[in-house]
């Protein structure tokens, strides 16, 4: 199971705004030991959107980005505060990925993992929903490209793919059949605040 098929998010926010142009703020930070193979990447994104419009009937929230682009989602019946929302009031969306590579120490005995949990503001709240799943796999050396700096892994489910590896990672003290252990954390907070 991929890691990006644990996340199932109960907003439908989320899918119109993955297909869309919005404005949004990002930041990236990244922690490596020089010389130490692997490390930990976490990115950042929000998105930040004012309520301009509302059908109850319909469930139809209408929204304003910053830079004045308009857009239109169905709250489902799992927003159960949507009575809470009011013209004016303010979309903030929050999603944090992070992932963690790092090589597995002798002997070391790793195994496929995920978690997932959600939670949901409590009843006569302002909505908001706050999502997080957590995917750990294992994979094997099968090539290194000492030439291209490329090392090609092979993952549980027999799919193989070539990454680059940084230029202060030896590659002469590597060697087929070592294992990388990846975990990948993703967290998506939705609310809606007032101005």
């Amino acid at each position: 199971m991929k890691f990006h098929q644990l996340l199932i998010l109960p907003v439908a926010i989320t899918a119109l705004v993955s297909c869309t142009t919005l404005k949004t703020e990002s930041t990236t930070s990244a922690k490596i030991k020089q010389g130490v193979p692997g490390g930990e990447v976490v990115q950042t994104t929000t998105i930040r959107a004012t309520v301009t419009g509302l059908d109850a009937a319909k469930r139809k929230i209408t929204l304003v980005d910053p830079e004045g682009q308009k857009f239109t989602v169905t709250a489902g019946p799992e927003v159960v505060n949507f009575q809470q929302i009011r013209i004016g009031d303010q979309l903030k969306m929050t999603l944090t990925e992070e992932i963690v590579v790092r090589m597995a120490k002798p002997g070391e005995k790793a195994h496929e993992a995920a978690a997932a949990a959600v939670g949901l503001a409590p009843v006569g709240a302002k909505p908001g929903v706050i999502t997080a799943a957590t995917y750990q796999t294992t994979a094997t050396v099968t090539a290194i490209d000492q030439h291209n700096r490329k090392a090609t892994l092979r993952f549980a489910d027999g799919t193989s793919k070539k990454f680059p590896v940084r230029k202060d990672v030896d590659l002469t003290k590597r060697k087929v059949g070592e294992k990388v252990l990846i975990r990948a954390t993703e967290v998506l907070a939705i609310r809606i605040e007032k101005p």
